[in-house]
């Protein structure tokens, strides 16, 4: 049982800090580096450069810059992007340190399940703050940010003296991340979406009062001509001919439809119009 427990704590400490990194990164170098100093847990060897002075007061330093600047709308956004190329290597690395010298294959193997696993936390961080930010007030940003802060600092708290604990919270963080990051990623879209119809319409606007030129243009070239100016072939009779309301249809129907097909009108404006064309609605 005490070769498990063992295994377990390797395997806690491996996780729990990729996990973190995602996260936190500052945070997470921070309590590593004060528990391994403080004498709280002994760190494998390749993890207690974290105990050295210097990189506790540079990741302490680094935590207070991220935990003012992931409280500002918008501007938590641009740090997480910026964070994707340092996060997730971090996680990477320290996952490789965790399980310390245990072969090449063993290595690589930490390395990349702790990057794998710092995307996830990393990418359902970034992603929900862009959610969260469309909000136009702040708290839920803040709440969010201290909630990050709490499960980092808790997370690894936990990984370090009840590994067990931390591994079953760890798979109903799994699941729980394979429930939401869909739903991330649908509001995401939606709401870009958004943005991108609200420009398009104001850019597409032009193009639309062109079209709407265009149909009184073609409402005007097709009524019909004077009685002494219809064809008549030589008999006297009226020349068969297109229909002149059904061509003026199909006219607009083909500007519309290449209207459509650029881009200048949106699917919803696309329908309503040729509903009102085709006479189905107004």
């Amino acid at each position: 049982m005490e070769q498990f427990d063992h295994i377990a704590g390797i395997l806690a400490l491996t996780l729990g800090a990729s996990w973190a990194s995602g996260i936190n990164l500052y945070a997470a170098m921070a309590v590593l580096g004060f528990s391994g100093a403080s004498g709280a847990i002994d760190l494998p060897p390749d993890l207690q450069i974290l105990e050295n002075p210097l990189v506790i007061a540079a990741a302490s330093l680094m935590y207070v810059v991220e935990f003012v600047t992931d409280k500002i709308p918008g501007v938590d956004t641009a740090w997480d992007t910026v964070h994707t190329f340092i996060r997730i290597p971090a996680g990477a690395l320290m996952a490789a340190g965790a399980v310390g010298d245990v072969g090449p294959a063993l290595e690589v193997s930490a390395i990349i399940l702790g990057g794998g696993l710092a995307t996830v936390s990393h990418v359902t961080k970034a992603g929900s703050r862009v959610v969260i930010n469309a909000s136009p007030e702040p708290f839920t940003n803040w709440g969010a940010s201290v909630a990050e802060d709490v499960a980092v600092i808790g997370g690894l708290w936990t990984a370090l003296h009840h590994p067990w604990i931390f591994l079953g919270l760890l798979v109903l963080f799994l699941l729980f991340v394979a429930w939401l990051l869909p739903r991330i990623w649908a509001a995401i879209k939606k709401m870009f979406g958004w943005v991108g119809r609200l420009f398009g319409k104001t850019a597409s606007q032009p193009v639309a009062d062109a079209f709407q030129g265009y149909a009184g243009a073609t409402q005007q070239s097709t009524d019909p001509p004077p009685e002494d100016e219809v064809p008549r072939n030589p008999e006297g009779q009226e020349k068969p001919g297109p229909e002149p309301g059904r061509m003026e249809k199909f006219d607009q129907l083909e500007r519309l439809k290449s209207l459509y097909d650029s881009g200048a009108l949106t699917e919803e404006e696309f329908s309503r119009e040729k509903n009102r064309i085709l006479g189905n609605g107004n």
